[in-house]
């Protein structure tokens, strides 16, 4: 697997994302994956706030499914994944907020429609990432938030391992994976990378994408112990 983070000049709200990529990469390779950063997702959608508007809190409150107000930050509830302060992002943002986007699933079909028009590719994956934490353990690393054009899961149950026993549990998650990489080599502060050409890995293309594929309902969750008596339905109440 090759990762080649794409340096560019500062996008600006609202800008042509395609076209904005398409003058910064000339050429894409057939099976090429895209990784873009949120927050130039974000910026094209117009997912901004001026800081100080509102108050930061009510912003999170109503950008997440679930809020629970910890020491340090909001832990938030967005999207099918626990981020803080529902990724609302004011470093880089020249005295904006920048939201993440309404639905980086829709976003990332959307992009990969238009770039495979513009390169003339079939075969072409796009994953929209942003950063998060791990419990117990320092420092961000990359996720996706949204991925299109490639399976974003490999199924390891009931093949055998090296000793002939089936695995029972394994999945890989392959469009985490990519995110982890590409963020990796783009940078988490002020390198100015906010794209990625991911090439050389075996991922199954396809057309369609199920975001159910990745998610996992938190009563089935092997966190879920220590939610206590974390309750959601469709609408979740905000804490």
């Amino acid at each position: 697997m090759q990762v080649k983070p794409i340096k560019t000049r500062i996008f600006k709200e609202r800008e042509n994302l395609a076209e904005f990529i398409r003058t910064h990469i000339p050429k894409l390779a057939e099976g090429s994956i895209l990784v873009v950063t949120s927050k130039i997702v974000g910026l094209a959608e117009g997912r901004t706030e001026v800081i100080g508007l509102r108050p930061k809190d009510v912003l999170v409150k109503e950008e997440s499914e679930l809020a629970i107000r910890t020491k340090w930050t909001w832990l938030t509830l967005r999207d099918g994944m626990f981020v803080a302060s529902a990724g609302i992002d004011e470093s880089n943002g020249n005295g904006k907020y920048i939201f993440l986007p309404k639905d980086s699933y829709k976003a990332a079909a959307k992009l990969r429609t238009e770039l495979k028009k513009v390169y003339g590719i079939k075969n072409l994956g796009v994953v929209i990432t942003d950063s998060r934490t791990l419990p117990l353990r320092r420092g961000a690393f990359g996720m996706s938030l949204g991925y299109a054009g490639f399976k974003g899961l490999r199924d390891y149950r009931k093949k055998p391992d090296i000793f002939g026993r089936p695995y029972t549990m394994s999945r890989a998650a392959i469009a985490d994976g990519v995110a982890a990489a590409a963020v990796l080599a783009m940078g988490e502060g002020a390198e100015r990378y906010p794209l990625a050409i991911v090439t050389g890995l075996p991922v199954e293309f396809t057309e369609r994408v199920d975001r159910r594929e990745v998610l996992i309902p938190l009563e089935e969750d092997m966190w879920r112990p220590l939610f206590g008596n974390l309750r959601l339905g469709k609408k979740a109440k905000k804490g």
